[in-house]
């Protein structure tokens, strides 16, 4: 899955150009399609606004960030997945600071200040850093790793910058082209398949599969299958389960047989709905300060002990 390209030049593009010459035809090609894919949509509808300052306070190394998207290449993706989520991100914070001068040089000379609150993501160019506030102003969600062990995150984030410079799968660019095309002209078999295709390259990924691979590589599951035995109930709470929550006690209990998914199987919609990622909500709720009954509803009378704003003039 796929958003804007970098502005910064962190991309694989140059990289590209210097290892293998002059891109040709194929290159050409592939320049035009993404800029099909990448022209905004005619309206794009925000259903909520973001504070980033609260966005800020409350996101987490480690995080995933689902965006959607105001692209082309969006819209397909969401018809493709079902889903609002056209597009997936690790936030990695200020971690590219920490990973030698020079990587810290590029950041800064790239970012500002904004360096300290980065992501990384796969895009059309490859895999980018990119700034947190790049997507202030789409529709976003935060998702959390639930219980993520800190030398997993660890292993996470380092596995995340050194996958800077990986190629975006190109063959999964052909594969949503067709969803661009009216749908009575691609065959049922093919849009069916099209997330299952993909180039197999180890270092060329989507964004949802590049995330996937970071968190299978830990260990830590996203969507697996779980087999269960027959009248299975999952174990009620235990009295030390305070002391497991805060010295990571591992459960003898049994929890089922888990079958990994291949990660470029992943959508951005399933860390949405994976029973192992938390929902961080940072805009209205986070800060504990949020009242219903204080809302002011448009052509309504205040409710009571409430005054009513001043109106402005035109």
């Amino acid at each position: 899955m796929a958003e804007p390209r970098a502005s910064c030049p962190w991309g694989v593009m140059p990289k590209r150009e210097a290892e293998e010459g002059p891109l040709g035809l194929r290159g050409w090609l592939v320049s035009l399609l993404v800029d099909l894919l990448t022209k905004p949509l005619s309206h794009y509808e925000r259903r909520g606004w973001n504070d980033p300052e609260a966005l800020k306070r409350n996101i987490r190394k480690g995080d995933v960030v689902l965006v959607e998207g105001d692209q082309r290449i969006s819209a397909v993706i969401r018809y493709l997945t079902q889903s609002s989520w056209s597009h997936a991100a690790l936030y990695v914070g200020d971690d590219l600071l920490q990973r030698g001068e020079h990587l810290r040089q590029e950041a800064l000379a790239c970012f500002g200040d904004e360096a300290r609150h980065m992501l990384i993501e796969a895009l059309l160019d490859g895999v980018v850093a990119s700034p947190l506030s790049k997507y202030f102003d789409l529709n976003i969600r935060v998702c959390r790793p639930h219980n993520l062990k800190p030398h997993d995150l660890k292993k996470v984030l380092e596995e995340a910058v050194r996958s800077l410079g990986w190629r975006y799968d190109l063959r999964n660019i052909v594969d949503l082209l067709r969803y661009l095309l009216p749908v009575s002209l691609v065959p049922a078999r093919f849009r069916r398949t099209a997330l299952h295709f993909g180039s197999g390259m180890p270092t060329e990924v989507i964004c949802s599969s590049h995330i996937g691979r970071l968190f299978d590589g830990v260990g830590f599951p996203i969507a697996p299958q779980v087999d269960l035995p027959e009248g299975f109930d999952a174990p009620g709470a235990r009295r030390n389960g305070l002391l497991r929550l805060v010295f990571g006690f591992e459960s003898a209990e049994y929890t089922g047989l888990f079958h990994k998914r291949h990660p470029r199987l992943l959508t951005p919609r399933d860390f949405d709905l994976s029973p192992y990622f938390e929902i961080v909500k940072f805009n209205a709720i986070a800060d504990r300060r949020f009242d219903y009954a204080r809302i002011h509803w448009a052509d309504e009378e205040p409710a009571p002990g409430v005054d009513r704003p001043p109106s402005k003039g035109r």
